[in-house]
C-alpha cells in the first residue's frame, strides 16, 4: 500500500519545466538588451552565446544622464506556471548582485522583481515565484507578490548605483 501511494505522489508532481537552456546553437536573437538609454543614461550591455554553450550578459554601467542599469530580456508565449513553485537558473556571476524580473503579462506596466548576489563560481540559484514583489522604476508597488498562472517575460537586470563593469554567464533557467 505504501508503495502504491509513493507512485501517485510522483505521478501528481508536475516535472521541471525548462524555459530556456543556453547552448551552442541557441537563438540570441530571442534576448534583447534594453540599457538604461530608453531615459538617456549611457550604459551599454551585450547579449551573446558563448563558444562554450552559454549565455553571457555583459557591459558597462554609467551613472551619466541619471543611468545607472542594463538588462537582457526574453519573451515568450505565456507559459502556465502553476504546477510550479520555484524559478530556477544555473549561472556564474561576477559576485555582485543581480535582479530577476518575470512578467505574468507583457503589456503591464511593471514587473515582479527578485534580487540574488552571484558567488564568482557555477550555482544554481533558486527562489520561490511568490517571493517576487511587483516594482516599477525601482518602486516596490503596493500589489501582493506573484501569484500569476502564466510567464511571459523573464528579465536579468544590473544596476547597483554605481560605474562598473558585470558579466553573468547562464546555463539554464526553469520551474520547479
Amino acid at each position: 500500500m505504501k508503495f502504491m501511494f509513493s507512485i501517485f505522489v510522483f505521478l501528481l508532481i508536475a516535472p521541471d519545466m525548462l524555459l530556456f537552456d543556453f547552448q551552442k546553437d541557441a537563438d540570441a536573437n530571442s534576448w534583447r538588451i534594453v540599457d538604461d538609454g530608453v531615459m538617456g543614461g549611457k550604459s551599454n550591455g551585450s547579449f551573446s552565446i558563448t563558444e562554450a554553450g552559454h549565455g553571457k550578459f555583459n557591459g558597462t554601467i554609467s551613472l551619466e544622464n541619471n543611468g545607472g542599469f542594463s538588462s537582457v530580456r526574453h519573451t515568450f508565449k505565456a507559459v502556465d506556471v502553476s504546477e510550479y513553485s520555484k524559478i530556477c537558473v544555473r549561472l556564474k556571476g561576477d559576485g555582485k548582485s543581480y535582479q530577476l524580473r518575470i512578467k505574468q503579462d507583457t503589456d503591464e506596466y511593471y514587473s515582479y522583481i527578485h534580487s540574488f548576489d552571484t558567488s564568482g563560481a557555477w550555482e544554481t540559484i533558486s527562489i520561490n515565484l511568490d517571493a517576487f514583489v511587483p516594482s516599477f522604476r525601482g518602486q516596490r508597488l503596493r500589489r501582493p507578490n506573484f501569484s500569476h498562472d502564466v510567464i511571459e517575460e523573464v528579465v536579468f537586470l544590473f544596476g547597483n548605483k554605481k560605474e562598473e563593469s558585470f558579466t553573468l554567464l547562464l546555463d539554464y533557467i526553469e520551474l520547479k
